[in-house]
């Protein structure tokens, strides 16, 4: 299912988007536009409990499709920039937890479709960074304020600023990935990760993720008040029975939910 270079498919409840725009998957208007109903489409989906973003076992995404940017006026940039990272953010506003698998390079706004995901697992060949910088403009697609609530703003400017890419090692060392492994193994280790949260309670993974990423962007009595209203509509949930009633009876981490 999907469009000409963004697909999706579900399996075991794990939902799997894959960019197919070779060589470099570079991230077109188009692209963007499919990633958008691809996001939209696996985030309707009650039987999808985890996500997978994949670019293959070659390349994540190197990037914007600079040929298509490079002639534009500044009205051609203010009209399409809001698209742009609405695009995005409907990558981010997954309800489900994300993962991006990432082999080779995500670059520019490779790296922030990454950023878009709640972890990521990188091949050891991956090079992560926002080299916009070097093309005379700066991230567009939420880099500028998605990797310094990552990594932090020293560490973020000094990426943006310098242009420069980062190894996988170094991105594990600053949080900028969570796992790395052989490239071959990238998407097997980012599927068994995925299954393993599809396990869980599927609206107690959604509420979680909204307090989480909700309470960031404000103060804390409100990000209190947002983890209070998540907190108490999980007692209308089949999964908190099951869960409270798994734990008296057999102890923690034996429950078998149902996503209801």
């Amino acid at each position: 299912m999907g469009g000409e270079f963004v697909t999706w498919e579900v399996a075991d409840a794990v939902a799997t988007i894959r960019l197919e725009r070779p060589p470099m998957n570079a991230l077109s208007i188009q692209v963007q536009e499919e990633l958008r109903e691809a996001a939209r489409a696996v985030s309707a989906r009650i039987d999808v409990r985890a996500v997978i973003v994949y670019g293959g076992p070659k390349i994540f995404a190197a990037g914007a499709d600079v040929k298509e940017m490079a002639d534009w006026s500044l009205t051609d940039a203010l009209a399409r920039a809001a698209e742009l990272q609405a695009c995005f953010t409907a990558i981010a506003e997954i309800p489900q937890p994300t993962i991006a698998a990432v082999t080779g390079y995500a670059l520019g706004g490779g790296c922030e479709l990454a950023l878009c995901c709640d972890f990521r697992v990188a091949g050891d060949n991956a090079k992560l960074g926002q080299p916009e910088i070097l093309l005379g403009i700066i991230p567009g697609a939420g880099g500028t304020q998605r990797l310094p609530r990552l990594i932090g703003s020293a560490r973020a400017k000094d990426l943006i600023l310098s242009g420069r890419f980062v190894s996988a090692d170094e991105a594990l060392a600053i949080g900028l990935v969570d796992r790395v492994v052989a490239p071959d193994d990238v998407y097997a280790e980012s599927l068994a990760w995925a299954q393993a949260l599809a396990r869980g309670p599927a609206f107690a993974l959604r509420a979680a993720k909204a307090a989480i990423d909700g309470g960031l962007e404000t103060d804390l009595d409100t990000g209190l008040d947002i983890e209070r209203i998540q907190f108490a509509a999980l007692f209308g949930t089949r999964d908190r029975e099951i869960g409270m009633r798994s734990f008296l009876e057999h102890g923690p981490g034996k429950a078998e939910f149902t996503g209801s």
